[in-house]
């Protein structure tokens, strides 16, 4: 049985062209989460797995044309989030990013990587993770983070969630990264006011 961790990508790519569905297989399963991510990210919930679906339909049209300029797994990713965009569009969703100035001042809450430094003040339980744990608090996070304008919901969904390098998102953004990390702060500070403002009154 073919391990695709044993093969280079040029070795991989030539095992795809060749139709061996075994090691389209391992490829499916390797990638398959992180294109699910990014189409959920900027199309939504309802129609990800369609988005999922199509891009991989247009990956496998697209393959014999692949120059492997980017890895197989960038490529991939732009596919799914071009076909993301595609569908919003068709859904009558606005696609266009707000405009951002360049300038970009740190906030001492986050990381130069746009990481959560320090829980608030306001967070009672041990990590941020138990206080996400209790169910009303995700419904009002959820709410909130429904209410963002739609770039800054896929920048915060497609790092925290999907856990994508800030280069990646750049990629799938089309921002520099000093816009990515612009949307990332303006995204977490709403959703921190939700967080302390939950827990001084139990209220979204």
């Amino acid at each position: 049985m073919t391990d695709i961790t044993a093969l280079s990508e040029e070795q991989i790519l030539e095992k795809l062209l060749g139709g061996n569905e075994i090691v389209f297989e391992q490829v499916f399963n390797k990638y398959h989460s992180s294109m699910q991510s990014v189409a959920y990210a900027i199309a939504g919930p309802i129609i990800a797995d369609e988005v999922v679906q199509e891009a991989w339909v247009s990956a496998l049209k697209a393959l014999p044309k692949f120059e492997g300029r980017s890895s197989l797994k960038s490529w991939l990713i732009r596919i799914v989030a071009n076909e993301a965009k595609t569908r919003r569009r068709k859904e009558n969703r606005s696609v266009s990013l707000e405009a951002i100035q360049d300038s970009w001042s740190t906030d001492p809450r986050f990381s130069e990587n746009s990481q959560w430094k320090n829980p608030s003040s306001q967070w009672h339980g041990d990590t941020p993770e138990e206080l996400l744990s209790a169910e009303e608090l995700k419904n009002c996070i959820e709410k909130s983070m429904l209410k963002l304008p739609e770039n800054q919901l896929a920048a915060l969904r497609l790092r925290d969630s999907g856990g994508l390098s800030m280069d990646e998102l750049c990629n799938i953004l089309e921002v520099s990264s000093s816009n990515v990390r612009v949307l990332l702060h303006r995204a977490r500070d709403k959703v921190l006011k939700v967080i302390d403002h939950f827990q001084i009154t139990g209220e979204c």
